[in-house]
């Protein structure tokens, strides 16, 4: 597609490409934006503003430290945490030391953390108390030899974080016995530091920043490769695509955005902390995204301009009772990612907010982003959008060959965004690579003439009914515009006479919401072979901590009985 269709589509002001080489390094990045805006507050948590000099204080004297525990230029540091500020300090720390940020799912089982911190080799972790147990029941069986233990209320100040630990510890009893001898405290760590030398290496574009380990939901996880390069790129394509909306912000108006996202998932690594840093924007940390009403209590103290998030946060928000105690009228930009958004989603979203959901498209593989739906559009397309600046997408068939526009095919994706290959695992890297350089992303794809692609699904979420190929996300955009319906998956089950049939899972959102009156609606809505052959009702969808619902569970798993 070297004629590049979708430029025609731009906003006013968006460059086709974007110069990934202004900065050596992610390092220069976050070095300019400490000394450029040292004085603005770069966090919020829990009420409390950090600085960015704060956050460059603390992160020097944690990369200072991190050098005298012997550690080589190169080796792995692994990060365990939710969104605290201890999160982007230890970031910067672990860049500006020469070594690599291995980003860990706090919620993993200890099964899940052995595997990733074994795959990484990592030699050192910086963990929060909460989750320390689980990293005791595997600690032996890894390479791990140094751990850093932060605590909820570290950076909150004497007086609050001591009362913040103690709810944390003691009144909701949130962090598990646990015994790792040697462990040093957060706090302590940083103490070292400050009185011990720090020697800034010289870090290049294709040293590696990050391995980020694709969520292990299509199989054994797998860490890809993020050079310094890579996340360059695709903090400048973003900040170039956001661009036409954001100007709008009056004139020393700080940029705010809100991290709900979980730091540790490349969308908010990216998108949100390291985007925040290139604009001096400050950054709302939300610890905990799944309790609503602190989500809201949070942002009803600030001006949001920009807002990532993914179609079950958007509609959990944009459903509760609390949601007009925030002031929804400054969001200039709100991202939808990880996830299809739902139509449903969307235009509740427009009519609450007045901003429209743009939704964007993007793998751990791409330091995620590649494709945006243009942020002055006002109707939701149901498209992941157009392919952002200097970035190609192609739709191919099981040869590798490009199929015609408007022909279904496999999503293929060329940019300075997309990874250096899988750690350690060039026959996987071979499986996704094409010879001219394009990643292939499992996910099948319809381009239209003006460069629009429209997701029908992953080739392994497909249900074959009869030989028609069923996309899941059709149906659960319909069935999701159903009055009485919150939240819907599709799935396929195993069917005796069609090989596969259909299966929903609903939770309701008006209680009087009957399987008679679902099917009904989904005769009028879908054909024959789309039609649901079971409906189940469930209190909730089993999700990813970034709130993926779990087509695999569904499929795979009974019910909990109600």
């Amino acid at each position: 597609m070297t004629d590049r269709i979708w430029l025609n589509g731009y906003p006013e002001g968006v460059p086709a490409d974007i110069d990934p080489s202004q900065y050596p390094s992610l390092v220069a990045l976050i070095e300019e934006a400490f000394g450029k805006y040292a004085g603005r507050t770069a966090y919020t948590f829990m009420g409390k503003a950090i600085s960015f000099a704060d956050t460059d204080a603390e992160s020097r004297a944690l990369a200072a430290y991190l050098q005298s525990l012997g550690l080589q230029r190169g080796d792995r540091v692994a990060i365990m945490m939710p969104n605290v500020p201890q999160y982007p300090a230890t970031v910067a720390a672990v860049l500006r030391a020469g070594y690599v940020v291995v980003n860990v799912n706090p919620l993993y089982t200890s099964r899940e953390l052995e595997h990733q911190l074994k795959d990484s080799g990592a030699k050192a972790i910086v963990i929060i108390e909460n989750f320390a147990a689980t990293l005791q029941k595997c600690i032996a069986s890894t390479p791990v030899k140094h751990v850093v233990l932060a605590a909820m209320g570290d950076r909150l100040g004497f007086l609050k974080g001591a009362i913040v630990n103690h709810v944390v510890r003691k009144v909701k009893k949130l962090v598990p016995d646990y015994s790792l001898p040697g462990a040093v405290r957060y706090n302590d760590a940083l103490a070292q530091g400050r009185g011990a030398a720090f020697a800034a290496p010289a870090i290049g574009p294709d040293d590696v920043a990050v391995l980020q380990y694709t969520g292990g939901t299509t199989g054994v996880s797998k860490g890809a490769v993020l050079l310094h390069r890579n996340l360059i790129a695709n903090v400048l394509q973003s900040e170039a695509w956001n661009a036409p909306v954001m100007k709008r912000i009056p004139a020393g108006e700080q940029p705010t955005s809100v991290c709900a996202l979980p730091l540790y998932h490349i969308f908010a690594f990216t998108v949100g902390m390291m985007l925040s840093m290139r604009t001096g924007g400050k950054l709302v940390l939300i610890p905990n995204p799944r309790d609503l009403p602190a989500v809201l209590k949070d942002l009803s103290k600030e001006k949001i301009h920009s807002f990532p998030a993914v179609n079950t946060l958007f509609n959990g928000l944009a459903n509760h009772p609390d949601f007009n105690t925030v002031d929804w009228s400054h969001l200039k930009v709100s991202v939808g990612g990880g996830m299809a958004v739902q139509s449903a989603v969307a235009k509740l979203w427009l009519e609450k907010t007045g901003c429209p959901i743009c939704e964007g498209y993007g793998l751990s593989e791409t330091s995620p982003s590649a494709t945006c739906n243009p942020v002055t559009s006002q109707a939701f397309t149901g498209t992941i959008g157009l392919p952002l600046p200097s970035t190609c997408i192609r739709i191919l068939d099981d040869n590798g060959a490009e199929v015609p526009l408007g022909q279904p095919g496999e999503i293929a994706i060329q940019g300075p965004q997309v990874m250096a290959g899988y750690w350690q695992r060039p026959d996987e890297t071979a499986k996704v690579m094409t010879p001219d350089g394009y990643f292939k992303t499992g996910d099948i794809g319809v381009m239209d003439e003006r460069g629009y692609t429209r997701i029908v699904d992953r080739k392994k979420d497909m249900i074959l009914v009869s030989g028609f190929n069923v996309y899941p996300n059709e149906i659960e955009d319909v069935v999701g515009g159903m009055p009485g319906v919150l939240e819907v998956a599709a799935v396929g089950v195993p069917d005796e006479k069609t090989g596969e049939a259909v299966k929903l899972v609903i939770v309701k959102k008006d209680a009087a919401l009957t399987d008679d009156a679902v099917r009904a609606f989904c005769r009028e809505s879908l054909t024959g072979y789309k039609q649901p052959r079971v409906i189940e009702f469930r209190q909730e969808l089993p999700k990813t901590p970034v709130g993926k619902v779990l087509r695999r569970e569904l499929r795979d798993k009974p019910p909990a009985a109600q």
